[in-house]
């Protein structure tokens, strides 16, 4: 049952025994008008993940629920099993490798939507850490400023996003009313187990039916360097990702009907995408998959695309071209350390 005076935060981790603890600190440190809970969702990490987070519990009962220990369900059941158990009237998120950085981020969000019924989505500003390199930069590109957004307007660039989110759901504040209600409506659209990620169906339905607002002020910090769910150790992984988000990006445009010269380009950039992953992994199923993707979202091959598939149509100048790109690259690793 929903609580109308709780905000829930969930986090779902795996193998992050190293960063969780930086994570539910970030969060406890929270100067928030309303009380939280943290639901955890660790997914059978065998790092020692779970013994942090049970700790947490220990010390912090009334605070940090931590789900049932259960076989490992991916990034996206995970999620939405931890949304399902949340009982506040707002739900925010925090990964298990993030951390924020601002003690009223929640306090200000709650304000914005405790002020206005019509948000159902409240993000802010974030800063980049590099945990390879422990270089830190302040993310600079930010599409919709204003302070408010009217949702409808900004769906075109939630699902064609290739360089940052729109809104990245780690910072974010939104309507547990909202997206429950349209989970109920569409499980599909957030259960299905081809679609690769939990945060852009989140993103897009919530402005689909309200509006976003923005603070400019930078509450958080998002940890790259690392291998990830969206930045996987080889091209079958890598491909494998490409596919179920673009996959959940059409499925999300022939939701809203959307088509225009922007979406058709960025289907285009996906295939290509796929294709080269396919090229660099020498997997002709691949290339089989990435051609069908091609029909499915209706792309008509450019030069890229074309050469691409002209490349890999002939298993001999598929072997010639990897071995010149392998020379290339092991070229290029040399001069780096000079």
């Amino acid at each position: 049952m929903e609580d109308n005076s709780l905000v829930s935060v969930i986090v779902v981790t795996y193998n992050q025994h190293d960063s969780i603890a930086r994570t539910l600190d970030s969060i406890l440190m929270q100067k928030c008008r309303l009380p939280i809970e943290i639901v955890v969702g660790d997914d059978a990490s065998t790092d020692g993940t779970r013994a942090v987070c049970e700790d947490y519990v220990r010390r912090y009962p009334h605070i940090v629920r931590l789900m049932p220990a259960a076989p490992n369900k991916g990034v996206v059941d995970n999620y939405f099993d931890c949304l399902l158990a949340c009982r506040g009237k707002y739900i925010a998120d925090c990964a298990g490798d993030d951390y924020w950085i601002d003690p009223m981020k929640l306090d200000k969000e709650v304000g914005i939507m405790e002020t206005d019924p019509l948000v159902t989505i409240v993000h802010t500003n974030w800063r980049i850490y590099n945990e390879s390199t422990h270089v830190t930069k302040d993310n600079d590109v930010v599409q919709f400023p204003a302070r408010k957004t009217d949702g409808k307007l900004m769906l075109e660039a939630i699902v064609t996003q290739t360089v940052t989110p729109v809104v990245h759901l780690c910072t974010a504040l939104y309507r547990a009313e909202t997206i429950k209600r349209c989970y109920d409506a569409n499980i599909d659209l957030f259960r299905n187990k081809d679609i690769g990620c939990e945060d852009l169906q989140i993103v897009f339905m919530l402005a689909l039916n309200g509006k976003v607002a923005y603070l400019p002020d930078v509450t958080m910090t998002y940890s790259t360097g690392k291998p990830s769910v969206s930045n996987q150790p080889n091209h079958v992984k890598q491909f494998r990702f490409v596919r179920q988000t673009a996959m959940l990006s059409w499925k999300l445009v022939s939701l809203a009907s959307i088509d225009t010269d922007h979406t058709r380009w960025f289907f285009s950039l996906r295939v290509y995408e796929l294709l080269m992953h396919a090229f660099r992994s020498g997997d002709a199923k691949l290339k089989a998959i990435a051609l069908e993707c091609m029909s499915i979202w209706n792309v008509k091959p450019d030069k890229r695309i074309k050469t691409a598939m002209a490349v890999m149509s002939n298993a001999v100048l598929w072997n010639v071209m990897l071995g010149v790109r392998g020379a290339f690259v092991a070229i290029k690793r040399l001069l780096s350390l000079f």
